[in-house]
């Protein structure tokens, strides 16, 4: 495996006051993916991007982006480095064509017209390039946003909450060009709220609480090893005890003995312990067992209920 394109060991940041906004955060990302960190609010998501970016002096640690080493030589590695931040913090009376094209030049690019227009067109912004970003709504904002940080070409964009605040549509517009951007070879970095973004586009996710990286795995090994399948039959008539036949089953009996209740698997399908084909054998074995059913309801878990679980279990752990 090719060295990370960023690497980022022992960070941690302390404000005046004491609160500790990172604590030895270990990280590396690989070129071309897209990571999502998903944290809940004040997890330190902003403040990582923000010291990775240059916008947060840290406390203790390094940070290495291209080789190069951000204390002491930021900005070559700036240069290849874009951020899209949550705020809609820009020059409302400029343009769009002059705030996408000055983003430009303040990295030291030369002027190109035809680079601007295809960043414009790609974000369905070019027959708004002369109008006022003040006149644009806010998703058309954020897309401003998104066209400043590509107009140096960056090979790292950070990604802060692309889609706050964003309908639905313009969602899945926003979803289409962060994919064209891995296609493009850049590789991505989001924070997001909306775990459907991160399960639907990260190659990898991590997730952060209290300054803290808890987990970082491949997206179908965090699935396969944390996730789970429940099964729920109904019962035709009611059961006082698990069949002695059904005891290979991580089963119980529900409230007033009208279902059977399964959970177990890794959440998986296509590998070992698949819940789905546990599930499968466990109906055949009911079938030949005896045991009626009429109804079955089966929930593979989602990236969101192992985020939920894992953050609830360290809250647990802090109490």
């Amino acid at each position: 495996m090719s060295d990370p394109i960023l690497s980022i060991e022992g960070l941690s940041k302390v404000y005046a006051g004491g609160t500790k906004a990172l604590d030895n955060v270990d990280l590396d990302i690989r070129k071309g993916e897209i990571f999502a960190l998903l944290g809940p609010n004040g997890a330190g998501k902003t403040t990582l991007i923000g010291a990775v970016c240059g916008l947060v002096r840290p406390t203790s640690g390094t940070i290495t982006a291209f080789g190069h080493n951000l204390a002491s030589d930021w900005r070559a590695a700036r240069a290849r480095i874009g951020l899209v931040p949550q705020e809609l913090s820009t020059d409302m009376f400029e343009t769009v064509w002059r705030a996408v094209s000055y983003s430009r030049g303040l990295f030291g690019l030369s002027p190109d017209k035809a680079r601007i227009e295809e960043i414009l067109r790609s974000l369905s912004l070019w027959e708004k390039k002369d109008a006022q970003i003040r006149e644009l709504s806010g998703g058309m904002k954020r897309r401003v946003l998104i066209a400043k940080a590509l107009a140096h070409e960056p090979d790292l964009l950070f990604l802060d909450e692309p889609t706050a605040g964003v309908d639905v549509e313009l969602r899945k517009g926003m979803w289409e060009q962060i994919g064209a951007l891995r296609e493009r070879g850049t590789t991505v970095i989001l924070t997001t709220h909306y775990i459907e973004e991160a399960e639907l586009m990260a190659d990898r996710v991590g997730i952060i609480r209290k300054g803290q990286i808890l987990m970082v795995d491949d997206k179908a090994s965090m699935m396969q090893h944390m996730g789970s399948t429940e099964a729920v039959f109904t019962l035709a008539q009611p059961l006082g005890a698990v069949p002695d036949a059904l005891d290979r089953f991580c089963l119980t009996i529900g409230e007033g003995g009208t279902s059977l209740i399964y959970r177990g698997g890794t959440g998986a399908q296509d590998v070992e312990g698949d819940g789905n084909a546990e599930v499968a054998a466990l109906t055949k074995a009911l079938i030949a067992s005896g045991v009626d059913f009429i109804g079955i309801d089966i929930h593979d878990s989602s990236l969101e209920d192992i985020f939920v679980g894992l953050v609830a279990e360290t809250q647990g752990d802090d109490a």
